[in-house]
């Protein structure tokens, strides 16, 4: 009789043990990150008032009959479910969606602490705390490299308040584009300007040093005034007649591409060849006459000398022999064709004659901090070559050896418009206002043979895209999370960059962690060891910033778990009650 007493008080302390689990789940509905718990019940030993007996001859066999001593609260399982995120508006606020704990630590990293709970900010130190005080453990930004290696240590993440990035220098200018390998060209420039002399001239008509002078530009490769290319081929020219009256003579000037050109012949490859042999051939005529070519690239005979010889000039284009004419080329030059008196402004002036050519620019950083602008220019000269021209403004200079504000080099495509090779590959620039002098920047204009860089296409020239990687120095401006929980700060000058970045662990036994109240979980001999790593890697959950993770409790399964508690309860109770009643009775058979 006594044990259905002692059976409905256990069964009355293990459902106030489950109500006691309940109410703290129903207390934390509004707990950040909260996980709720279940009681498991068993059963206690059960006292045999007969065992089991086998089947023996014609008699069954017995089950045993067993009284049951009562319940108990066996162990109490932690859920782990997910609970919703909810958005907020604090940039510091970080939820975990999936597996994983953010740890944090309150001695430096001596021991760790584990939570869900991501309601973190910064204290007046810089450190990322959470409501405890309790420190996120992660990664800083190492200040050598600019990287956040998260293969080190863990570490306290702190970052400075008015946090300043020293100015970065640039190292590298990547370049992606296009240059024009068709027949139609939107974007050209005259030939270079040449006086009668053949000296390459600026626009003040100046000679050029011949360590500085342009490479002749080549007619195989001109457009005319209109981007339409002459491509001229071995043999194609030009015949051109001067009668100086007393004198006179006629002459071709066939374009010879793949073969040797003869100095003051009458084969050319490029306009200064061209020009070369007009003068000569005109001169013998009219010693007074000058051959230039001008600024914008026309061919200029000049017979203003009043103490010349009046020059008539016919032009028309070569045929036969299996030679078309080239009407591009003959109109261009049909300018040239002209009665030319020994007076003052007696002139005559070819088309304009251009290259193809394409330019991009941007602007670099010196160790202070300074801007200067780069200049890449392209300028066509063969079916598959360009001439590159890189200058930067006075007084700064790039190059080490011969100091200079411009660089000269090429740039040489494939048949098939790919890259195949460039030259320079850098430049050692200078910037004269008391930075580091000699500074390496790099260029990235694609891979040989690929086409991820510049290409030559038939399509209009353009640039899809530039970039360097340096940067001005800046103060800190504002922080944001991203989904793998690196804390990236966005600084004055426009750059952003991670400063740290948030670890996280995983257990094999989340149920077996261990509560210390405030939302904070400690490690337990049936956890497992934390595994530490990054956010969305390796069965880790990413992080969501702006966002907390609320209660994963459930009130609608609380409040109905709290009546099934209730009934347990009562039902409990109401057999303490009866084996009383039936003790009354028993002790009345007495009298």
């Amino acid at each position: 009789m006594l044990k259905s007493l002692f059976s409905g008080v256990s069964g009355l302390q293990s459902h106030q043990v489950a109500m006691d689990i309940e109410s703290n789940n129903i207390a934390n509905v509004n707990t950040i990150g909260y996980k709720y718990s279940r009681a498991n019940f068993s059963d206690l030993l059960a006292q045999t008032k007969s065992i089991a007996t086998a089947p023996q001859g014609s008699l069954g066999g017995k089950n045993p009959v067993q009284v049951g001593l009562g319940s108990t609260v066996s162990s109490s399982t932690r859920i782990f479910s997910q609970g919703s995120i909810q958005n907020s508006d604090k940039n510091t606020d970080v939820a975990i969606q999936g597996d994983g704990f953010f740890i944090i630590s309150g001695d430096e990293g001596n021991s760790y602490k584990y939570t869900r709970a991501g309601d973190f900010k910064f204290d007046a130190g810089g450190n990322f705390v959470d409501n405890n005080g309790f420190i996120a453990q992660g990664w800083l930004r190492d200040p050598v490299t600019g990287k956040v290696d998260s293969s080190a240590p863990i570490t306290s993440i702190n970052i400075p308040p008015g946090l300043t990035t020293p100015a970065s220098p640039t190292q590298e200018i990547a370049l992606k584009a296009n240059l024009n390998s068709g027949p139609l060209v939107e974007s050209f420039s005259p030939a270079f300007a040449m006086d009668e002399n053949g000296n390459f001239v600026d626009s003040n008509g100046d000679a050029i040093p011949a360590a500085e002078a342009p490479s002749p530009d080549d007619l195989g490769s001109m457009f005319n005034s209109t981007g339409e290319a002459f491509s001229l081929k071995d043999g194609q020219g030009i015949i051109v007649s001067y009668d100086g009256g007393a004198t006179s003579s006629t002459y071709t000037y066939n374009a010879a591409f793949t073969g040797p050109v003869t100095s003051g012949g009458s084969d050319f490859r490029t306009i200064a060849d061209l020009r070369e042999a007009i003068s000569n051939d005109a001169t013998a005529v009219s010693s007074t006459v000058k051959v230039t070519v001008t600024d914008k690239g026309k061919i200029s005979i000049d017979n203003s000398d009043t103490a010349g010889t009046a020059l008539n000039i016919t032009v028309n284009p070569v045929t036969g022999g299996g030679v078309l004419e080239n009407t591009k080329f003959t109109s261009a030059l049909k300018g040239i064709e002209a009665v030319l008196p020994a007076s003052t402004g007696s002139v005559s002036l070819s088309q304009d004659m251009n290259a193809a050519t394409h330019s991009s620019s941007i602007d670099i950083f010196d160790s202070l901090g300074t801007k200067h602008t780069v200049r890449m220019q392209f300028r066509k000269v063969s079916s598959s070559k360009w001439d590159t021209t890189i200058t930067v403004p006075e007084p700064s200079a790039i190059s080490a050896s011969s100091p200079t504000n411009r660089v000269e080099g090429f740039i040489q495509f494939d048949n098939n418009g790919s890259l195949l090779q460039y030259n320079p590959g850098s430049i050692s620039f200078t910037g004269n206002n008391g930075s580091k002098p000699n500074q390496t920047v790099n260029f990235s204009f694609g891979t040989s043979g690929q086409f991820d860089g510049m290409t030559s296409f038939d399509s209009k020239s353009s640039t899809s895209g530039i970039s360097q990687d340096g940067f001005t120095g800046g103060d800190l401006v504002g922080i944001r999370i991203d989904q793998s929980g690196t804390l990236v700060g966005s600084f004055s000058n426009g750059h952003s960059f991670g400063l740290a970045q948030i670890g996280m662990a995983k257990f094999t036994n989340n149920e077996g962690l261990s509560t210390e109240g405030g939302n904070v979980y400690i490690q337990t001999a049936n956890s497992g060891e934390p595994i530490i790593g990054t956010a969305a890697t390796a069965g880790r959950g990413f992080i969501q910033s702006s966002a907390l993770e609320a209660s994963n409790v459930d009130l609608s399964r609380a409040l109905t778990q709290l009546i099934i508690i209730q009934r347990g309860f009562q039902a409990n109770g109401k057999t303490i009650t009866t084996s009383d009643q039936l003790l009354q009775t028993l002790i009345g058979l007495k009298n």
